[in-house]
């Protein structure tokens, strides 16, 4: 009975949780052309308000069954052509993404009342590109990516351990690290984007952008709260 009046005390906290947004409105008229630009110009306000990584995204990715899973991950470029991220390419985001390449990015800038939902297709990126990013990381992450199998399971914490271990034994602290050929980028080509500004009374902005095909173009509508 004791576990069921805590339950229900702790239900009715998370039921009274809720925070009253004032923040500026986001309008139409205020939009660029297309959403890189838009989305530049809020990463730097993100980046500037010392947010703890305001590159850091959620991404969604669904199997071929349609079941889905998320994970955060790093936002490691954008520019008109999409949103770039490193990983394993036999971690689970990356086989669900080679049977089922649409996916979801979400930006979680809560002390900014913002969110930016961008939804596309993801491919790899060249390896060229890769080797650029690969070669820029520090020595512990360019190990890592070799000693770690991302996504399967390990026994412990010292199996880990070893095989970083026997990593940094192959390739000495110093010398250049090879590129693994398991790792590499996604290149996530956005289909929608949408810009969610927080407001009083749950009456949020919305605007999303919406690539139309036909017509070689972005457009943007108003989304209800």
């Amino acid at each position: 009975m004791a576990n069921s009046v805590e339950f229900a005390e702790e239900e009715h906290d998370l039921a009274a949780m809720r925070r009253h947004y004032q923040s500026e409105g986001l309008a139409e008229a205020d939009l660029p052309a297309d959403p890189h630009a838009q989305f530049t110009r809020w990463f730097r306000e993100a980046a500037a308000s010392d947010l703890h990584e305001p590159n850091a995204m959620v991404v969604s990715t669904a199997d071929a069954t349609g079941r889905p899973s998320s994970r955060t991950v790093l936002l490691k470029g954008h520019d008109e052509r999409g949103f770039v991220f490193y990983t394993n390419y036999g971690s689970r985001k990356a086989r669900e993404i080679e049977v089922n390449p649409y996916v979801s990015l979400l930006f979680p800038w809560y002390a900014l009342s913002r969110q930016v939902v961008v939804t596309g297709t993801a491919q790899r990126v060249s390896r060229e590109e890769t080797t650029a990013y690969f070669t820029s990381r520090p020595y512990g992450s360019q190990i890592g990516a070799w000693a770690s199998a991302q996504s399967t399971a390990v026994a412990s914490r010292a199996e880990l351990d070893a095989a970083y271990a026997r990593m940094t034994a192959r390739f000495p602290e110093g010398e250049p690290v090879p590129v693994p050929p398991h790792w590499g980028g996604f290149r996530v080509t956005p289909l929608s984007v949408e810009f969610w500004q927080g407001r009083e009374n749950r009456l949020h902005d919305r605007l999303r952008y919406v690539w139309d095909e036909d017509g070689g173009r972005w457009t943007v509508e108003r989304l209800c709260p």
